[in-house]
């Protein structure tokens, strides 16, 4: 549902979730070649793991989990990771590697994180959101900055997971829609630590505006045609199967109008809520013209059921979801070409990579139907809506 949470995009990695966790604030959206107008999709991450491991090796360099003597010596890994890049044939993506030493993370106004030992911060900002810095880095709600630049010798090491490449960015945030999956991320839920991941999407639909610099070339992110998105994840371990799906570039067949003021958001795939798994859970949301269809399994009451299928063909990813209460039922089918996705890398609080074909995209197409249940089970359409731009990943641990 909307429903606005800054807390939930807190820094979350205290207590267990300290030594084994990981906590990130994803965002991807369309810009334009400055020279040609051409468009490409790009994203940018920042990545945090591990802080109460940060010393195992003295604490001035990031502890990389994939480096041979990393695991020699049983070192898990800790840093801030960096991860941004653009999607397409000439796609890729690049990892900049931060010592926790050199990172301050504040929730609202309270430092809680810091080289310096800070106890507070002041701040004139309206909204009371996060902010993590490092020199030339910056995220908050508000406002995302960076400058990388991995040379092919960096990328040859393995255990950086890279590709080679430059991008640097500077840009504003606008977190129009919210998914706020409820109780399962509230307060209580948090405290406890209950599941191994985490999901909160405060800008499922998110306008950014500004400048990129990507291997060399500039482009120019229009607030009015970005098709942004912002979320966040964090625990102690990723998911498996691993499912997302989120576009707000929709437009109805029936009218043949764009649909202005929606959002689809579906994520999810094998959630373990105090150590038990739950088998292929789904959250879902569309916000529809401004009425939100929840489809969320923790909600029991509204008779969620969720059906999904994922594929791989030489060419593409395949997603089919059907998810569907009392009352709605959304048909999801999309598809995403494999040349223009990646293989993105992660690994996991424990060292472990367990996801090695990790199907990363922005630039999938499909169709969603949204229906009404009436009596006697007969379904009525609300709109069936041809949709691009969208965000979308699967993945499944190796066997």
């Amino acid at each position: 549902m909307n429903k606005k949470d800054y807390k939930r995009n807190y820094f979350m990695l205290d207590g267990r979730f300290a030594k084994k966790g990981y906590d990130w604030w994803w965002h991807n959206f369309t810009a334009f070649e400055e020279e040609t107008g051409k468009e490409k999709q790009f994203f940018i991450e920042y990545f945090t793991i591990n802080p109460a491991r940060a010393k195992d090796n003295g604490g001035e360099e990031p502890i990389l989990g994939q480096n041979l003597l990393n695991k020699e010596r049983k070192f898990v890994p800790s840093y801030v990771m960096v991860k941004c890049g653009w999607w397409g044939e000439d796609g890729v993506q690049l990892h900049h590697f931060i010592p926790w030493k050199d990172v301050t993370i504040t929730n609202g106004n309270k430092v809680v994180i810091s080289p310096d030992n800070l106890k507070k911060v002041n701040t004139n900002d309206k909204i009371k959101t996060f902010v993590l810095s490092s020199g030339e880095f910056y995220c908050s709600d508000i406002l995302i900055k960076g400058n990388v630049n991995i040379t092919p010798e960096q990328a040859a090491e393995s255990e950086r997971m890279t590709d080679s490449g430059s991008m640097k960015w500077e840009l504003s945030v606008d977190k129009k829609t919210a998914f706020n999956v409820g109780y399962g991320a509230g307060s209580l839920f948090r405290k406890l630590k209950a599941f191994e991941m985490y999901w909160h999407a405060e800008g499922m639909k998110s306008s950014f505006s500004g400048i990129i610099t990507a291997n060399g070339k500039r482009y120019i992110v229009k607030k009015s045609e970005s098709f942004g998105y912002s979320d966040k994840n964090w625990g102690s371990n990723f998911t498996s199967p691993w499912v997302w799906l989120s576009s707000n570039d929709l437009v109805s067949k029936i009218s043949g109008k764009r649909l202005e003021n929606s959002v689809f958001d579906i994520g999810g795939g094998k959630p373990r809520v105090f150590g038990l798994p739950l088998n292929r859970k789904l959250l879902g949301d569309f916000f529809y013209e401004g009425k939100s269809y929840e489809f969320n399994f923790s909600k029991f009451w509204t008779g969620c059921r969720t059906k999904f299928e994922c594929k791989e063909t030489d060419e593409q990813i395949i997603w089919y979801v059907r998810q569907q209460t009392f009352r709605y039922l959304m048909e999801t089918y999309i598809t995403c070409n494999k040349k223009d996705m990646l293989l993105v890398n992660y690994e996991a609080p424990d060292g472990k990579k367990r996801h090695n074909r990790l199907w990363n995209g922005g630039t999938g197409t499909g169709n969603v139907k949204l229906l009404k249940k009436g009596s006697g089970g007969k379904l009525h359409l609300i709109d069936d809506i041809s949709v691009n731009h969208i965000g979308c990943e699967f993945g499944e641990y190796d066997k």
